[in-house]
């Protein structure tokens, strides 16, 4: 009988929890008995508030096993590293030396990145927002821009309506694709959607397109050839270049340069980064050049988004 640990960080998602949650038990509706367990602890031991101010207390205080996790999911939000305590350390390292699913949801992955317990080269997914702090923080992951991903023994979601395309996609793996589908119809959930599914509007869920935006959103500080990315693909560049008009009203190089700007723009809200190694770490040469690029795309220079973000972020 799989069993799931729910681990809830202060200010995590509620949506995100009651969905997860809500899958489970459409699950055990559709199958007629209780094939899945699950238990909610919290990282402070304490109820933990949600992001919309209400209050979910533990069934489980403590760090001590109660029933062998198939899956822990540590949900977090606004702030993934407000508690790491030791004892969920040690919890989360038993469930996976005894064959346990780590997850993390929304920024959640972050907290198990920070325990070390997501290896390098794993595919994960965290909220866009969060990208670029995961990005600088831990170089050797691969953040993909889809909505969720099981990559090997990590499971993560970008958060909201994906969670239940990540518990679907999870309980096809350990009962079958069919009963997921039929938990999804259940759910009035339509189909489950693909793990590349983009988390903007502005994406495109185009397996190809997906692939080249993740070779750009992998090569941010050492932009690639339009023509090595589309020789890759298996396309020449015009072929390339009118699919992806198509389907975003862009061309791969404009694409490109979105992508690196939107990173720059990130990690000057988020981090304290100078901007020389923020220009660099986007693929600008130069300080200056990066300036002039900056500022012709957002009305402003580097420096003065960074002020704007500071001055937003004081009470």
């Amino acid at each position: 009988m799989p069993h799931v640990c729910f681990v809830l960080q202060p200010q995590f998602q509620m949506l995100a929890y009651v969905l997860a949650s809500e899958t489970l038990r459409i699950a055990n509706r559709r199958a007629g008995e209780a094939i899945f367990t699950w238990e909610t602890r919290t990282t402070t031991s304490a109820p933990a508030t949600a992001s919309n101010g209400r209050e979910v207390a533990p069934d489980v205080t403590g760090w001590s096993d109660t029933v062998r996790p198939d899956l822990v999911l540590v949900m977090a939000g606004y702030a993934p590293l407000a508690a790491r305590p030791a004892g969920l350390r040690a919890l989360l390292a038993r469930a996976a030396r005894q064959g346990a699913i780590l997850g993390g949801v929304d920024t959640g992955v972050l907290l198990l990145a920070s325990f070390g317990l997501v290896p390098e080269g794993r595919r994960v997914i965290l909220h866009r927002e969060a990208q670029a702090e995961l990005r600088e923080a831990f170089p050797g992951l691969v953040i993909d821009d889809g909505i969720y991903a099981l990559d090997g023994r990590i499971l993560s979601a970008a958060g909201g309506m994906a969670t239940g395309d990540a518990m679907l996609s999870w309980i096809a793996t350990v009962a079958s694709a069919g009963f997921a589908a039929a938990v999804a119809e259940d759910m009035a959930h339509g189909s489950i959607r693909p793990s590349f599914h983009p988390q903007s509007a502005g994406g495109t869920s185009d397996p190809l397109l997906h692939a080249m935006r993740q070779r750009m959103l992998n090569h941010l500080d050492q932009p690639l050839a339009i023509a090595a990315i589309a020789g890759d693909l298996g396309l020449s560049g015009k072929a390339l270049r009118g699919r992806c008009l198509r389907a975003t009203g862009r061309t791969p190089s404009r694409l490109y340069l979105d992508l690196r700007l939107a990173q720059a723009r990130d990690l000057l809200r988020t981090t304290a980064m100078p901007v020389t190694e923020i220009a660099l770490a986007t693929g600008f040469g130069s300080h200056a050049g990066f300036s002039r690029t900056f500022r012709k795309e957002f009305g402003t220079s580097p420096s003065g988004e960074r002020r704007s973000a500071r001055a937003q972020a004081l009470p």
